[in-house]
C-alpha cells in the first residue's frame, strides 16, 4: 500500500501532476465552499481516472497529526492488492435515510468484502437510521466505519462528493476487498456525565420533547444556564450520554437544532422512548486520552501488524472544546500507531462505529472513531 497527501487552501488549485494516477482510492476532505468548485472534481477525475473519488464538506481537516480548517485534504491510496468499489445514495427525506442504507450495503455485497467505509451529509440524514440500514445486510465478520459531513460550526449545509460534483443530501460507501487486507477500528469518547439520568418520555424519530413528562428543552436549559443563550452551538458542549433498554453500552447524542415553538430538540441520532439520558460535560484530560484509547484498540485487532494508513473522524463538539490543544489528539493517535501510519481524516457531525471488535456498528457522537488499513 502507497499513501500520498496534499493539502492546499480551499481557493488554490490542485496540483494533480504530483498524485500517482494509477490510484485506486481518492479521498477528499475540505471545506463547504471548497468542495462545491466545479474545478476541484474534475481536476482529480482528468488525472487519476481509475479511481474511485469520494469526500465530503467538514467541520474541520486532517492530515497526519495537523487539524486545518479552509483547506483541501487529498489523499491518494494506492493498493497492492486491495479492490475497491463505491455505492451512492440520494436522502430525499431523513425517513428514507434506514432503506438507503440497506441498499447501499447491499449493492456492496460480493466475494472478498472486508470492510466498508461511509460519509454521509450530516443535515439531511438520520445518521441511527441510517447506520441499522447499513448493517442489517452484513455478513459475518464485516463491518462499517466512516461518519457524517460537515459545516464547521454553521449546520447550514452538508455536501458529499461520489464520483461526481459534491452535493447536498449524498451518501456514499466504499467496499474494501481483497484477503490481505485487515482492518481495526476503535471508536472512544472521554466525556463525563453529571446530573440525574432521566427518562425520554416524549420523542419522535431524532426529535426529543419530554423527559420525566417535563419539558426537555426547559429541563436542558436549565442545566446549561448561561450557555442556554447560545443555543444550539452550546449544546456541542453538553451531549446527552444515552442507554437504550437491552443494549451492551451508552451512545452519546448531540443537538443539531432546538426549536422554541415546540420546545423540541433535535440530534444527529434517534432519541427512542423510554431510553435513559444523562447530560455530559468535557473533561479535557480524558478527551485526549479517549482518542488514544481508540488508537490501542486499532492496534490489539491488527495482532501484531503495523497499521499503514488510518481514517480518523472525530466530532466538532471535540474540536470546540479542545480548542488549541486540539491536535493533542491526532498526536496521541499517531503516537500509538507508529510513523509508518499515514493520518487522514475530519471533524464531523456525526461518527460510526461499533463499540468493539464483535459488535455491530452504531452511531456516535463526540468520540474519535480511527479506522486503520493494512495489507499483507
Amino acid at each position: 500500500m502507497h499513501v500520498m497527501q496534499q493539502v492546499v487552501a480551499s481557493d488554490a488549485p490542485l496540483s494533480v501532476e504530483e498524485l500517482p494516477a494509477n490510484a485506486q482510492l481518492v479521498l477528499v476532505f475540505g471545506a463547504r465552499s471548497a468542495l462545491q468548485r466545479p474545478d476541484l472534481y474534475e481536476a482529480l477525475r482528468s488525472h487519476c481516472a481509475q479511481a474511485c473519488i469520494v469526500g465530503c464538506s467538514t467541520a474541520g481537516e486532517i492530515c497526519g497529526t495537523s487539524v486545518s480548517d479552509g483547506t483541501v485534504v487529498v489523499t491518494v491510496v494506492e493498493f497492492a492488492d486491495t479492490r475497491v468499489r463505491v455505492a451512492t445514495a440520494t436522502v430525499a427525506h431523513p425517513q428514507d435515510s434506514r432503506a438507503v442504507g440497506k441498499a447501499l450495503t447491499t449493492e456492496l455485497l460480493d466475494e472478498g468484502l472486508r470492510h466498508i467505509l461511509v460519509v454521509s451529509d450530516g443535515l439531511l440524514v438520520n445518521g441511527s437510521e441510517l447506520v441499522q440500514g447499513l448493517r442489517d445486510p452484513l455478513p459475518e465478520g464485516v463491518n462499517v466505519t466512516g461518519g457524517l459531513a460537515g459545516d464547521g460550526a454553521d449546520f447550514v449545509q452538508t455536501t458529499v462528493l461520489a464520483n461526481g460534483p459534491a452535493a447536498s443530501g449524498q451518501v456514499a460507501a466504499i467496499g474494501f476487498y481483497g484477503e490481505r487486507l485487515h482492518v481495526g477500528y476503535g471508536s472512544v469518547g472521554g466525556w463525563d456525565v453529571f446530573g440525574p439520568e432521566r427518562i425520554v418520555t416524549r420523542s419522535e424519530g431524532n426529535v426529543l420533547y419530554g423527559l420525566d413528562n417535563e419539558s426537555a428543552l426547559q429541563l436542558y436549559k436549565t442545566y446549561l444556564g448561561s450557555h442556554a443563550a447560545n443555543l444550539p452551538s452550546s449544546g456541542l458542549l453538553f451531549p446527552m450520554s444515552m442507554r437504550v433498554p437491552g443494549a451492551q453500552a451508552p451512545v452519546v447524542r448531540t443537538i443539531l437544532a432546538v426549536n422554541e415553538q415546540d420546545q423540541s430538540m433535535t440530534f444527529a441520532g434517534d432519541i427512542p422512548q423510554e431510553a435513559t439520558v444523562q447530560l455530559m460535560k468535557a473533561n479535557f484530560n480524558r478527551l485526549v486520552d479517549g482518542a488514544i484509547d481508540a488508537a490501542q484498540v486499532n492496534q490489539s485487532q491488527l495482532q501484531g501488524r503495523a497499521a499503514q494508513w488510518a481514517v480518523l473522524i472525530s466530532c466538532i463538539g471535540r474540536k470546540l472544546v479542545l480548542k488549541q490543544r486540539i491536535e493533542e489528539e491526532t498526536e496521541g493517535v499517531a503516537a500509538i500507531l507508529g510513523p509508518q501510519a499515514v493520518l487522514c481524516g475530519f471533524y464531523s457531525y456525526g461518527e460510526i462505529a461499533p463499540h468493539g471488535a464483535f459488535t455491530p456498528c452504531e452511531l456516535h457522537n463526540q468520540t474519535m472513531t480511527v479506522t486503520t488499513f493494512t495489507e499483507d
